[in-house]
């Protein structure tokens, strides 16, 4: 069933909800969130947008494949673990540069890696959700 009021109230809460989800993903790597927490924020405003609108326009609102969201973010998560060997650290030791940034603070391999399990965590939830809304047609 088709309702107006939720397709348009869901156009507007999407790009919020995805500032949303990016602010938990850069406040994660020092206080709680992350990765995690940001992607699953991601994967429910494509949810609500998807809900309010249909399968295919998520799909064509996202651009990409979910497939590639997670091989992208796992290739992420793997990379970010191999500098602190080439530095003669124990694997996945964080390695932080020396600047402050201001808007993210410190940038290092653990906010890398928390990019990588964004990416994963929405490209998985994605092709989960938009299998199952599939199923249903």
């Amino acid at each position: 069933m088709f309702s107006v009021i939720l397709s348009t109230a869901s156009k507007y809460l999407l790009p919020l909800l995805l500032i949303f989800s990016f602010f938990l993903l850069l406040r994660g790597h020092n206080e709680p969130g992350g990765g995690f927490v940001g992607g699953l924020v991601a994967a429910a405003a494509y949810a609500l947008y998807f809900i309010g609108n249909g399968v295919g326009e998520a799909e064509k609102l996202l651009k990409v494949e979910p497939i590639k969201l997670i091989a992208v973010g796992l290739l992420i998560a793997l990379l970010s673990t191999i500098p602190s060997l080439f530095v003669g650290k124990d694997f996945m030791t964080g390695i932080w540069l020396k600047n402050n940034f201001p808007v993210v603070g410190k940038v290092g391999t653990p906010l890398l890696f928390d990019v990588g399990v964004y990416l994963l965590v929405l490209g998985i939830s994605l092709k989960i959700i938009f299998s199952l809304a599939e199923e249903d047609k």
